[in-house]
């Protein structure tokens, strides 16, 4: 009797949660989810919004989003997109008023937005009205509804922009892997660089290796210049006299050879802005004046400093020469070192690592170029020469030779050749330390019984 019992209360039980789950739970979630408009953002074919007392159309080319009133424009992919995404599955918060007979109580419409859908003949137009206090919901109506509905607080986020909000900012972008050449005029400040596969070298005033990373931040600066304030839409003659562009301090030229063009960017600061447009752009701007500390550097500061530009775990193979040594050392298959000449023996795979660390991190504190005699640096016959072979692809290595000169003990400084440039590095004296003095000191069994 007892087991009868407990089935009955337990399928009791279970018809008691199969009801609260459809008809509590389950309906509250469908009311929760209820859309004002519910269709696909991707089917949106043009926006047109009324705003703060304007009316800004966007039109979708392709993937991107123009603006064409009250001016043609570029628009922000990303903040149309999320209007559409938005709007387009709106969803509602609660239901007021299922047959109001006021609207202007609710202030609607104070704003406007109609969606133009992909198929369809007329477009979904949504009346928003004011921000509801209590819980800064928005009251809103679809024109072809009669109910007055609250929509999410989210919105405010887009009720509150207007047409500078929906722009396209960097209106000055480029890619900055096409452009090859550099010519830079900033106030006191100029120089010339020419890319070489994937390395920049400065041309003037100075032939030298330059830090490709200190080109790029220029390149990237230029790029992400974004638009604070549109100052003209279609510069004219006068315009750019008023705002310095037609001498400016700031002219920079890239050469983009595969596209077959160049742009020059002219910047000026005046009255406490930035003032900016280029050769391509009908536009001026102001932008943030933190780019100029990109355009400023001086050529010495855009120098490449490593003497060598290498990583170390990539060598596989050392030849070494100084005095009356004359080693070659070569990495097998299984990542260990071994003397080539002048014996074919183990070596100190801790001891040469280390040596090869050390000549990657040379730097320079000071730069020699020419005009200039190698003799007088003690690198007409050199004191050391290093070789490090780098590992490139499955089949090649590059050589990278260093010739070590002169050394200022006292200064525990030393001047050293890179043999790619015709100038020359002054650098920290200390890595000679490492330099073995006899065979011994690299051998595989005089690692294993220092260990001992």
């Amino acid at each position: 009797m007892k087991i009868k019992t407990t089935l009955i209360l337990f399928a009791v039980f279970l018809g008691l949660l199969v009801f609260v789950y459809f008809f509590e739970i389950k309906g509250k979630g469908e009311e929760e989810t209820e859309k004002l408009v519910d269709l696909s953002s991707d089917q949106v074919q043009k926006i047109v919004f009324k705003t703060k007392g304007e009316t800004i159309t966007f039109s979708k080319d392709e993937e991107d989003w123009l603006i064409t009133e009250p001016l043609e424009a570029k628009a922000d992919k990303v903040e149309v997109d999320r209007l559409a995404d938005d709007f387009s599955r709106l969803r509602i918060e609660r239901v007021i008023e299922e047959q109001p007979s006021d609207l202007e109580r609710y202030g609607i419409p104070k704003q406007e937005i109609s969606l133009y859908f992909k198929g369809k003949e007329q477009p979904i137009r949504v009346l928003i009205g004011e921000e509801n206090p209590l819980d800064s919901t928005y009251f809103a109506k679809r024109e072809d509804e009669v109910r007055v509905v609250l929509i999410p607080s989210q919105l405010k986020n887009h009720l509150e922009k207007g047409l500078f909000d929906f722009r396209m900012k960097d209106v000055f972008r480029f890619e900055t892997d096409n452009v090859k050449g550099i010519k830079l005029r900033a106030k006191d400040v100029e120089w010339r660089a020419l890319k070489k596969a994937d390395e920049w070298f400065l041309k003037r005033p100075v032939e030298a290796l330059a830090e490709s990373s200190k080109i790029s931040d220029v390149l990237y600066a230029l790029s992400n210049l974004k638009a604070k304030e549109f100052v003209s839409e279609e510069k004219k003659e006068e315009e750019v006299k008023i705002y310095g562009l037609d001498h400016p301090d700031y002219e920079i030229t890239l050469e983009m050879p595969l596209e077959n063009k160049g742009i020059t960017f002219f910047l000026q600061k005046k009255d406490d802005k930035l003032y900016a447009t280029t050769s391509l752009s009908s536009k001026i701007i102001t932008g943030e004046d933190s780019i100029l500390s990109n355009l400023e550097k001086e050529p010495q500061e855009l120098r490449e400093k490593e003497v060598a530009d290498f990583y170390s775990w990539e060598a596989n193979k050392l030849h070494l020469k100084r005095g009356d040594l004359d080693w070659t050392l070569i990495k097998d298959e299984d990542d260990n070192w071994r003397f080539k000449s002048p014996i074919e023996e183990a070596a100190s795979k801790e001891k040469i690592e280390t040596f090869i660390r050390k000549i990657e991190g040379l730097e320079a504190d000071e730069f020699i170029d020419p005009p200039l005699n190698l003799k007088d640096w003690g690198l007409e016959s050199p004191q050391a020469e290093v070789k490090v072979w780098v590992k490139e692809d499955d089949e090649t290595s590059k050589e990278i030779a260093i010739l070590i000169g002169d050394e200022d003990k006292e200064a525990k400084k030393a001047v050293v050749k890179n043999a790619r440039f015709d100038y020359l590095f002054r650098v920290d004296s200390s890595f000679l330390d490492e330099f073995p003095k006899e065979l011994k000191e690299w051998k595989k069994e005089e690692e294993k019984e220092q260990k001992k």
